[in-house]
């Protein structure tokens, strides 16, 4: 009989949790469990603690105090605070009450693995990831699909993509999940391509892909401008009903904005439009996927054109909207433009980070205004080698050279690593201050001291110093001594030097070499035109035009702007 009065009371307990939405009801009903000699039955017990502990309207705090008055807690209850902590920000708590777990004599299952797991990958701590893996391994649950599932997850985490592969490799049965994991740590691990190849394989095997498969997917196929598969991908995605641009399938805008993102970032503008326009439902994500790839592909009006609609649309402009507006503002040279955004910037206090900060920057030193960039920069409170070269290239780009080399040198000072785009500016402040004993030390150091190989842009920087400053033979040397083979730039820069200084000798050998290049631009031969016609080499200088004319090249006509009546932002 008692018995039966238990079970019922505990039913009408359970029945009571199972309803409770607050921790108010909560307390109340843990009081009467204490009155009522319940808190020591095991299953109301267990439900009054993972509300505590996972539910939205729990309290962590409560589950603790709940939990350490609680003389034998069973493993439900150890899995129900590891996971209550594991979602919290203190990933040392959930794995330090997992170490207890096994001191107190308790063995994890399949349950506590992930929550643990799920903690080493919060702190990136493959090590400890590896400890919990030999566990898993000595208790056999190596085979269970969630917890090798959240194996791969760790180590895709913790970027240890070969630990993770070979856990895959050793699953006697993968599911959609397995899949989906491993795929999606090869694309936040920026191995985009292996992605694809893993998706591949999926296809060849009866497991079917979710709409986050083919998420991850679209996003290998973005990333990698493979827009051949991307095509594949989305034509795939028509086959088996999951495309939400169609009408009879369901409308999922995070897929949508994948497809979106997918053609936007492969150059299919055009395509990417009509999609972003068809959309019934956008997100913020949506916006800035499509403004995105506007700015990328250098469309800077029409990413401002449709910041300016996103705005109409009653859309906020988020830290992602605002990089791409200051970078098309850069690009125009639209400082008024750029002036609103930094109003809205500092309106919806944005101004704190460090990536915005540093567009704003840029976007002033592209449009002019020195005294604002140097501004936003020395009230900067941490500034990273992105805002120093940012700075550096700024000033050296409006003749400032020695102020540019100045703050290279505080750089330095500072603790601040440059980087290859750091020397790009260094290097042309350089040449625009004149300074070319010390551009060649610059340019040994960046290899000498920080281990940075030159690339074409660095040479071109040389050779077009070396050559604005007469010292032809040795920009040809260098030319010559590169390890990679000279671009167009590189010979314009050394050809440009030619004409300064009236060089035909060089200019003629030169000739012959870019003739090679078959460049499609007028600029090199009306580069040799001239030279040819300063020397009174007028023969050549009509075999130089007539050669543009058969090869149906014409002259590039120069052009500038200013900026008039730009959509406010």
């Amino acid at each position: 009989m008692k018995s039966e009065q238990k079970i019922m009371r505990n039913s009408h307990m359970l029945s009571l949790l199972e309803r409770c939405k607050s921790m108010t009801q909560l307390k109340q009903l843990h009081g009467q469990m204490i009155t009522t000699a319940q808190v020591s039955d095991v299953i109301p017990l267990s439900r009054l603690l993972d509300f505590c502990a996972n539910s939205e309207a729990g309290d962590l705090n409560y589950a603790r105090s709940v939990f350490l008055h609680i003389d034998r807690p069973t493993v439900f209850m150890w899995n129900s605070m590891i996971k209550g902590l594991s979602n919290g920000n203190e990933q040392d708590r959930p794995l330090s009450l997992y170490r207890k777990m096994q001191r107190s004599g308790y063995s994890p299952d399949h349950f506590t693995f992930p929550f643990v797991l799920r903690s080493c990958a919060k702190i990136s701590s493959v090590n400890c990831g590896r400890c919990v893996h030999g566990r898993i391994v000595k208790t056999g649950f190596e085979a269970d699909l969630y917890v090798s599932s959240s194996l791969i997850y760790m180590y895709a985490s913790c970027a240890d993509l070969e630990a993770g592969r070979l856990v895959f490799e050793e699953m006697p049965k993968r599911n959609v999940v397995s899949w989906t994991t491993l795929i999606a740590g090869y694309v936040n691990n920026n191995r985009p391509d292996e992605a694809i190849k893993v998706f591949k394989e999926m296809e060849i095997t009866e497991v079917k892909p979710n709409e986050i498969t083919m998420v991850n997917v679209l996003v290998a196929c973005a990333e990698t401008r493979d827009l051949e598969t991307g095509r594949w991908v989305h034509s795939h995605l028509r086959q088996i009903g999951m495309d939400p641009f169609l009408s009879n399938s369901t409308w999922n805008v995070i897929l949508a904005t994948a497809i979106l993102d997918m053609y936007a970032k492969c150059g299919s503008l055009k395509f990417a439009k009509e999609l972003f326009d068809a959309m019934p439902e956008r997100n913020v994500v949506s916006w800035n996927a499509m403004i995105g790839a506007y700015n990328q592909y250098g469309w800077a009006n029409e990413a401002v054109r449709l910041c300016a609609d996103m705005r109409v649309a009653d859309v906020k402009l988020d830290e992602v909207t605002l990089l791409s507006l200051l970078g098309a503002c850069a690009q125009l040279g639209a400082l008024g433009l750029g002036q609103g955004a930094h109003a809205y910037i500092e309106k919806n206090n944005i101004y704190k980070d460090v990536a915005i900060s540093t567009s704003l920057l840029d976007m002033y030193a592209k449009t002019g205004d020195m005294h604002s960039a140097l501004q936003i920069f020395h009230h900067l409170p941490r500034k990273d080698v992105i805002t120093w070269t940012s700075m550096i290239i700024g000033l050296a780009m409006h003749g400032h050279g020695e102020d540019a080399l100045r703050l290279f040198r505080q750089m330095q000072v500072e603790g601040i690593l440059p980087d290859h785009i750091t020397y790009i500016g260094v290097l042309c402040a350089c040449s625009h201050a004149g300074l070319v004993d010390e551009s060649r030390e610059y340019f040994d150091s960046m290899t000498n001291v920080h281990g940075i190989a030159p690339t074409i842009e660095h040479y071109g920087c040389m050779v077009d110093l070396l050559s604005r400053a007469g010292r032809l033979r040795e920009a040809e040397k260098l030319v010559e001594l590169m390890p990679l083979p000279p671009n167009i730039a590189v010979w314009s820069a050394l050809l440009s030097g030619c004409e300064i200084h009236c060089n035909v000798d060089i200019a003629e050998r030169i000739g012959n070499r870019i003739e090679e290049l078959n460049p499609q631009g007028s600029g090199i031969y009306l580069l040799l035109s001239n030279i040819y016609a300063k020397a009174g080499r007028w023969q050549a200088v009509e075999m130089a035009r007539e050669l543009m004319r058969h090869k149906g090249i014409e002259k590039t006509h120069g052009c500038s702007s200013i900026e008039a009546n730009q959509p406010s932002t």
